[in-house]
């Protein structure tokens, strides 16, 4: 049973950094595609950032683009994402997820929905 688990996340200043990790267990990553999504308080949840199953494409929200950077590490099962330049707005619950990467719609939920418990990320001064 595929399963993963949020980490990294924490209380931040605007200008920092943190690295977000998504571990993944009960199946190989080499199979899937995976995406990044976050939920603020009061808000939908949406998609952040994804990446195809071998690492070779990624998209963002515009939102974070420049700020933001996706990668995998299939031989550890982990994705990550690398987040600089925080700013108050990307406060949020992080989550993962499997997606179905393709050029018309690269954050896509694959069916069934697999989800991780989040991670809290707080831009605060």
């Amino acid at each position: 049973q595929l399963q993963f688990v949020e980490s990294g996340g924490g209380l931040v200043r605007p200008g920092g950094s943190l690295r977000l990790s998504c571990a993944a267990s009960g199946s190989s990553l080499n199979y899937y595609d995976i995406g990044w999504f976050r939920q603020a308080p009061g808000k939908e949840r949406e998609g952040v950032s994804c990446i195809s199953s071998g690492g070779g494409d990624t998209t963002y929200v515009d939102s974070v683009k420049g700020r933001f950077t996706i990668s995998r590490d299939n031989a550890k099962n982990t994705v990550y994402l690398q987040m600089d330049s925080l700013r108050p707005e990307d406060t949020g619950v992080y989550y993962c997820a499997r997606v179905v990467y393709t050029i018309e719609d690269p954050c896509a939920i694959a069916a069934p929905r697999v989800w991780g418990q989040g991670t809290q990320v707080t831009v605060s001064s």
